[in-house]
């Protein structure tokens, strides 16, 4: 029975932070999913299509939509790999000068969010994410 309310109160969670974060980011010509795709990208360099598919569990045809809306606002351009269906997902200049903007609207999020929680909680979340949720991620 815990399993299910877990399960469940995870899901509602999460749908509640993707709505905070749409919120923020939204007077600023983006989405929760775009966000993803960049922080991404400027945390790991690079990636083919389906590398960030993979790294944030994104079926191809939504991953497509999100890399499109991207590309018509001049956040990311597409380079074609060694494999013609390849593409290589690069940020741009431009995105890489408002990204210290964005940045702050989230880190804002963040704090605002966790500014009730207790910090041994915090620090238990943590430590759950890095446990818990690697293993599972593995399977």
């Amino acid at each position: 029975m815990l399993s299910h309310e877990l399960i469940h109160t995870l899901h509602q969670l999460s749908r509640h932070l993707t709505n905070k974060l749409n919120e923020v980011l939204k007077p600023m010509g983006l989405y929760g999913s775009q966000w993803a795709v960049i922080f991404v990208l400027k945390t790991k360099g690079s990636l083919t299509q389906k590398e960030l598919c993979d790294y944030l569990f994104v079926e191809a045809p939504p991953m497509t939509r999100t890399i499109q809306r991207l590309v018509k606002q001049g956040y990311v351009i597409q380079i074609p790999g060694q494999d013609k269906r390849e593409k290589h997902i690069q940020l741009t200049d431009a995105a890489l000068k408002e990204y210290p903007n964005w940045e702050h609207a989230v880190t804002e999020l963040n704090q605002s969010l966790l500014k009730h929680l207790p910090e041994a909680s915090q620090e238990a979340m943590c430590s759950i994410e890095k446990n818990w949720l690697h293993k599972l991620l593995k399977e």
